[in-house]
């Protein structure tokens, strides 16, 4: 199996305690790869060496590279990008919004709020529940999970391409790797977008302080390279609608990218888009953010395109989606708000 799918697929993952110790009083000052080889059950030492540069490895709730030496009373926490303990799949029956099938792939329009694979928290109701239902013998792939290429975060919408067979999954994996597919995201974001049109690259990483978010690195040996292209779509003054297209499936990529220059995604709590970032103090609009807030319980981001070639045929496929009605909403506030307000002169 191609050990890239794990980078496609890297688009939600939060990181799961699997072991914690605590150093006893009496122990002498030792590296923390070396300790840890006696502890963790068929540990190699190059193994704990990988997980630390990955930033799984923790003293303290802070991150640590294995050189780290470790102190009494340190307590060490090994941290991965799943919990124990969930590859026991139950299959469900839950209704699949498929926009295309034949024998070698599918195309889901995935809903906000559903989990795309089992997790702490979300052992059921997954989409790949629903698939263990309603397909027999998909194609694992590395991590052991049934037909996923990549992924998308619970709460964004829209579309997935799920692998039939073990020849549709290696070559479906391969282009993303290649990074010759096409994947557009639509999406609302905090302030006015000055520029038409631009291009954000930057490292990506797990946030030195809150392991929950991604930022960007400016150090190139720190993280994961990342490009998205970004498009103004439509202007409201104090949030813009934009297009994304990305070169790279990092996790929370375009999240990420577009906090990093001072666009967070209207409503993504993750990352500080459901406060209220722009707009007047007045208490009516307040009550309007409240308002749009509602009828978009999420971040505002739907993965709208996504196109590849057919593994079989060798045929350009791509699909499209229209905005699910939660973000139609929003918009449609904001399209009104837009036409009532002096927006100009507010700011």
């Amino acid at each position: 199996m191609n050990n890239n799918i794990e980078e496609n697929l890297d688009l939600e993952d939060e990181l799961f305690e699997h072991y914690r110790f605590e150093v006893p009083k009496g122990q002498a000052f030792l590296r923390i790869d070396k300790y840890l080889m006696y502890l963790i059950p068929n540990a190699t030492r190059n193994k704990i060496q990988n997980a630390a540069t990955n930033g799984n490895i923790f003293v303290n709730d802070i991150p640590v590279k294995s050189n780290y030496k470790v102190k009494p009373l340190d307590v060490i926490t090994v941290m991965l990008s799943h919990p124990p303990f969930e590859n026991h799949i139950l299959p469900e029956d839950i209704p699949l919004n498929i926009v295309y099938e034949d024998d070698a792939l599918l195309l889901i329009n995935k809903e906000p709020g559903m989990v795309v694979h089992p997790g702490h928290g979300n052992y059921t109701g997954t989409l790949v529940n629903a698939l263990a239902h309603h397909f027999d013998n998909l194609p694992m792939n590395s991590s052991e999970r049934p037909g996923l290429v990549h992924r998308i975060d619970k709460d964004t919408s829209g579309l997935l391409v799920v692998a039939k067979t073990e020849a549709a999954m290696t070559h479906l994996a391969k282009q993303f790797e290649a990074k010759t597919t096409e994947r557009e995201y639509i999406a609302l974001v905090w302030g006015n977008v000055v520029a038409d049109s631009g291009t954000i690259e930057g490292n990506l990483a797990r946030h030195l302080k809150d392991r929950m978010q991604m930022a960007v690195f400016d150090d190139p040996e720190i993280g994961k390279p990342a490009i998205t292209h970004y498009k103004v779509l439509e202007r409201f003054g104090y949030v813009t609608l934009i297009s994304c297209k990305l070169e790279t499936g990092r996790t929370h990529q375009i999240r990420a990218h577009m906090k990093h220059i001072g666009h967070p995604l209207f409503n993504d709590e993750r990352y500080g888009g459901h406060l209220i970032l722009k707009g007047t103090t007045f208490t009516k609009y307040k009550q309007f953010i409240e308002n749009c807030f509602k009828a978009l319980p999420r971040q505002a981001l739907h993965a709208k395109t996504l196109g590849f070639v057919h593994p079989n045929t060798g045929e350009m496929m791509r699909f499209d989606t229209e905005l699910p009605q939660d973000f139609k909403d929003c918009i449609e506030k904001w399209q009104n708000y837009v036409k009532s307000h002096n927006v100009e002169d507010e700011m």
